[in-house]
């Protein structure tokens, strides 16, 4: 059971990846004791403000285009009520369950802080539906990341008012049923409340919490995979060499060589004596310098994500005086310039990672650019078999894709709400983009890897069935031949393809060998 404390805070990343996904009945969401006061000190500062008649945006007034139009106090739950229905105007394929659970959290993380005015009965029936598996049928598409994620977060509040529609298992049902499926029942929003649960940034931080769990693992595997390539290839570990990093001193540069040290720490695969070649292609020279690269945009993504987790992202925002007195300030923290840059960011770096794997996949089955050190396409009776032939098509397709993917989302923007939101970030198109980007980018690794233990095999027929592979190499590919065998004629590649990718996507490649460095460490 995991059991983490909302106090809008201190969640992490790891936690909100965890809780994206698990199953009903595994998590458990607990509010603070501070959390708890803190949500109901400004819940009662939204009562005055109504009571005292004050005009603030949002609570009083309509919004966007609409902020100079003060509502009458008996009509303040219809403009909650309002805002729900009108936002929900998404379109395209309903998000993936993960997402709309990581930015469920996100939201509730958000909301827990005591800045937004939302009441404790609300926050907790959010909760409550992460906790036991009622997850709002969200379109993927509608927003512009500026004002928050305003449709998207729309279509989610629909179910706690009991319409709209949520998937309980195997089931999409009405949103009141839905609720009343697992023990729960609808709220009818108080002032603010609706404009609290729309307008944040958690779909943002919820693709961004996910993106940067699949970027750390592609980042360790690619590395894995050059690595494994530059032993099927015969390459040197002498560009490797600490002191040529240290006055060179980017960080994940020198992190990057001091890995590939590791993996390759005992091989018997790479190649010592440099008099007739003392130095590999870049594309495995400049692994260090590559792969640290595209590891700082995936840090960098990383500590916008962390910040922004523990943000509060809607508008106004309600503070508290010296003398304890309320006030609501109105300011732009909705906006996902951070993230957005971010996203697209991480899309190059990943779309380089891609590049870079593509073009040693092409040296292993090119002849020409790998010496004669291996058969042409990785298989022998080449022209009655074309062995890995179209895998290198597969991956060039997907690079090129990947290029398309990486123009900067955030570049763009279009005015919106008769121009007073005239400035958008386009936050979740970069977030879903770099997604698409990272699913390319699995079934690349996925693909070198492959390739790269097919040419071992070749390899072990000069260098004899024991030649050793390094310390970390050797575990990556008895993961590999655990899911994919030598493959001595032609096949349906398709299959085999399609597990290399889930070996990296899943995670257990990086784990097996991240095992064996750190036990190896530890000896």
């Amino acid at each position: 059971m995991l059991t983490i404390d909302v106090d809008g805070h201190s969640l992490t990343i790891e936690q909100v990846v965890a809780v994206a996904k698990a199953h009903p009945g595994e998590v458990v969401l607990r509010l603070t004791p501070e959390a708890v006061m803190a949500v109901e000190r400004a819940s009662r500062a939204v009562e005055q403000i109504v009571e005292e008649s004050q005009v603030v945006y949002g609570i009083t007034t309509g919004f966007g285009a609409f902020k100079n139009k003060v509502i009458p106090p008996e009509q303040i739950r219809q403009l909650q009520r309002n805002i729900i229905r009108s936002h929900s105007a998404g379109t395209g394929p309903a998000l993936p369950i993960p997402v709309v659970r990581a930015m469920m959290l996100a939201r509730a993380n958000a909301l827990a802080s005591g800045h937004s005015g939302i009441r404790l009965p609300t926050l907790r029936l959010l909760l409550d539906m992460i906790e036991r598996g009622v997850h709002p049928v969200i379109p993927r598409q509608g927003s512009l990341g500026a004002s928050g994620d305003l449709a998207q977060l729309a279509h989610m509040t629909l179910i706690m008012i009991g319409e709209g529609f949520a998937n309980v298992g195997d089931e999409t049902l009405p949103g009141d049923v839905a609720l009343a499926r697992a023990g729960l029942a609808p709220v009818e929003l108080s002032a603010k409340e609706g404009l609290a649960l729309t307008n944040g940034t958690a779909y943002m931080a919820a693709l961004g919490c996910l993106a940067v769990d699949e970027a750390e693992n592609c980042a360790f595997v690619a590395t894995v995979a050059g690595a494994l390539s530059l032993e099927a290839l015969q390459g040197t570990v002498a560009a490797f060499d600490a002191r040529i990093h240290a006055v060179r001193p980017h960080p994940r540069q020198q992190s990057t060589a001091e890995r590939l040290r590791q993996l390759l720490d005992g091989s018997e695969f790479i190649r010592t004596d440099l008099r007739a070649d003392p130095q590999d292609a870049y594309t495995l020279r400049c692994i260090p310098q590559v792969h640290g690269a595209c590891a700082d945009a995936v840090a960098y993504a990383r500590w916008v994500v962390e910040i922004e987790l523990n943000s509060v992202t809607d508008n106004p925002i309600i503070f508290f005086e010296e003398d304890g007195s309320p006030t609501a300030i109105s300011g732009g923290n909705f906006h996902g310039e951070p993230l957005a840059i971010a996203f697209d960011y991480l899309s190059l770096a990943m779309t380089e990672l891609g590049n870079i794997s593509e073009r040693r996949l092409n040296r292993l089955i090119d002849p020409a650019r790998n010496g004669n050190l291996l058969p042409a396409f990785l298989t022998d009776h080449g022209g009655l078999n074309s062995g890995f032939m179209l895998t290198q098509y597969t991956a060039a397709a997907l690079a090129s894709e990947n290029k398309a993917l990486c123009h900067p989302a955030s570049a763009d923007t279009i005015p919106t709400s008769a121009d007073v939101e005239d400035h958008v970030s386009n936050g979740p198109i970069a977030g879903r983009q770099a997604r698409r980007v990272l699913r390319n980018l699995e079934q690349m690794l996925g693909i070198e890897l492959m390739a790269a233990a097919q040419a071992v095999d070749f390899r072990r027929r000069n260098l004899g069935e024991h030649a050793r592979l390094g310390r970390g190499t050797a575990v990556a590919y008895s993961q590999i031949r655990y899911e994919i065998p030598f493959l001595a004629e032609d096949a349906i590649l398709a299959p085999y393809m399609a597990a290399a990718a889930d070996l990296v996507a899943s995670g257990r490649l990086r784990a097996a060998v991240q095992d064996i460095l750190k036990s190896s460490s530890e000896i």
